[in-house]
Order: structure tokens, then sequence, then C-alpha cells
């Protein structure tokens, strides 16, 4: 199975120290989780609706996880309320964070918050299994510049912090 990445190419992908260093909707700072989606399109979706200004070095890297490689799947109906808002709070990061903990299994899979009914995959650099995992040659991404019309600023600027 493939899925993917979008970050900035000044920042590892396959390290998930950003997330460590940030936090994000499904892990407390300190914890390293890498955040991917299984399409580019979805990336680029959650990149959108998080509301940061986009950098302008972003590239995609495919990730293939061997099919035998087991998952721990999070249904919506074990999700805390409100787990999709833009203010989110700490029941989702409860979870992701006691499944990195645990390390029962190096890909949890969860809904988007975007668009729920597709998935977003959250690997663990700290699993034992995490070597069988590869990441693939990164490929440039760039956001058209129309999808920054609504948004002032969106397409210029600094970087957002990576998940």
């Amino acid at each position: 199975m493939f899925v993917y990445r979008i970050v900035s190419s000044r920042y590892p992908a396959n390290d998930g120290n950003g997330a460590a260093k940030y936090g994000g909707r499904w892990n407390h700072r300190g914890t390293p989780v890498i955040y991917a989606a299984e399409s580019r399109a979805l990336c680029a979706l959650e990149i959108l609706a998080s509301g940061r200004e986009l950098a302008n070095d972003y590239i995609s890297i495919p990730i293939e996880v061997p099919d035998d490689i087991p998952r721990r799947v999070l249904p919506i109906t074990e999700l805390p309320q409100r787990w999709n808002t833009a203010e989110h709070g700490n029941g989702t990061r409860e979870l992701g964070t006691s499944w990195a903990d645990s390390k029962e299994t190096v890909v949890l899979v969860v809904p988007s918050a975007v668009l729920p009914r597709e998935r977003n995959y959250l690997i663990n650099p700290r699993h034992a299994d995490f070597s069988r995992i590869a990441f693939h040659d990164a490929e440039p991404f760039s956001f058209d510049s129309r999808l920054g019309a609504g948004k002032q600023g969106l397409l210029a600027g600094t970087p957002p912090p990576i998940h």
C-alpha cells in the first residue's frame, strides 16, 4: 500500500520530529509521529484546512507500507466528541499518543478531519517495524495559485510547522 506525505523540503519527511516539536491533532508535543494520507489530494486538503501560510518548497513523498504490516484502525465511533473541529482538544491527542507510546502497531489509520470518509495514516518511527516502511524519492509539489485566492498571503511567506 502507498500513502503520501507533503512537507517542506527543508525538513526530513521520515523522522516525526516536527510533530514531536509542535504536537498535532493526533499527538502531544514530545511524541514523534509521521502524518500521511491515502492520497496527495488529501494531504493538500489537510494543509489548506490548517489555515497556515503555505511554503513555497513543498515536496510529496510516496511511502510504501508493506501489506503484511498490522495496522490499528480507529473508527469514527471510537473518537471523542468534536474530534474533527478546528479546536479539537486533547481527546484525539490522547488516543494517538497512547497508541504511539504502546508501540502496538507501526501504523494507525484515522479518519480525516477534513473528509471523514477518507483516511490519514500515522506512522510511528519508534516502532520495531518502522524500518520496513520505504520512503521513496521526493517529488516537487506546488499548490495552484487559485487555491490561495480567498486567503490573503496564503501562498507566500514563511513555511508552516510540519506534522
